[in-house]
């Protein structure tokens, strides 16, 4: 047997995780680097046996799994994985497990974003480390309007941050209810009420078809010309092109992104020029904590089936 661990960029998969009954009954090998092209996945993947994932690193559609005969689990970290087409796994007769998972570190890294966009710590970081001294103005966050763009497990406690800072909260989704809007201390406002009274708009939605591109040209125009977007959710619920248009023309003050259309973000994208974007390479979930819990289970789960499978052999 042979088990595949895909996209470990930081090099920690072994480490953080006991592999020791995995590789009683298979061969692990770990994968650094990323390749995107499907031809170049199918490739890659084509001798193995089991394939642990990380997150939505490496998209897993029926034309690869059709084209990898050998492959029978897929073990992948976090409880869903969007990137899988798991009615293609089912018909292909490949199994496909899940973690355990903690929005912890996502809430937390939001706010690491908003504080480090509304202070621009990272001009002013940058200026020290090239011989300079201040160069901007920060911006309170007390007084201030946080809009918080759907209020699940993320965005409410988001939200209860926020209150903890003295900002008003308002929150919008296609779903939410006044109830529930109340219960994490929000008033429910309609779509362009948000977008038009924010002075932070951050994203907290799952992606899917009725929210890809939800935030375009014409809710970006709402905004203030002193409002910051961050999105530590889904790139493609913001749509790219508008905001890259509205951040080059100053229409709004800022953005803090963690999530791109595109994943690892491409070297000649203007996120990695534009003076008023604060991007990070999708790191939301990257805590050693949170990789302990995905590595832990997934060994567990590959674990659980090689023995499965050694027994009906």
């Amino acid at each position: 047997m042979k088990v595949a661990i895909l996209d470990d960029y930081q090099d920690v998969a072994l480490r953080l995780a006991d592999w020791s009954d995995v590789r009683r009954h298979a061969e692990i090998v770990v994968f650094n680097d990323h390749v995107g092209e499907p031809s170049a996945v199918i490739e890659r993947l084509r001798p193995f046996d089991v394939v642990c994932v990380m997150r939505e690193r490496t998209p897993l559609p029926r034309e690869i799994l059709q084209q990898l005969p050998n492959l029978k689990l897929i073990a992948s970290t976090g409880p869903r994985n969007a990137s899988i087409d798991g009615q293609a796994a089912t018909d292909l007769g490949i199994a496909v497990t899940a973690t355990g998972y903690d929005s912890t570190p996502t809430i937390e890294f939001t706010w690491s974003l908003i504080l480090a966009n509304m202070r621009v710590i990272d001009r002013e970081a940058a200026s020290l480390k090239a011989g300079g001294w201040q160069t901007g103005l920060g911006s309170n966050l007390r007084g201030k309007t946080l809009a918080v763009v759907g209020l699940g497990n993320i965005g409410k406690e988001v939200a209860r941050i926020g209150l903890a800072f003295g900002m008003k909260v308002i929150a919008w989704s296609q779903n939410l209810t006044e109830e529930k809007a109340s219960a994490a201390g929000a008033d429910l406002v309609d779509k362009q009420t948000l977008f038009r009274e924010a002075d932070v708009v951050t994203v907290h939605l799952v992606l899917s078809g009725r929210t890809r591109a939800l935030i375009g040209p014409s809710e970006l125009a709402l905004m203030k010309p002193t409002a910051r977007l961050v999105n530590t959710s889904r790139g493609p619920i913001v749509d790219e092109a508008s905001l890259i248009e509205a951040l080059q023309a100053r229409r709004i003050a800022g953005a803090a992104v963690d999530v791109f259309d595109m994943e690892p973000l491409p070297i000649d994208h203007p996120f990695r020029k534009l003076e008023n974007v604060l991007a990070t390479p999708h790191i939301g979930y990257v805590t050693e904590d949170l990789y302990r819990t995905f590595y832990g289970d997934a060994a567990a789960s590959i674990t659980k089936w090689l023995e499965a499978n050694a027994a009906t052999a």
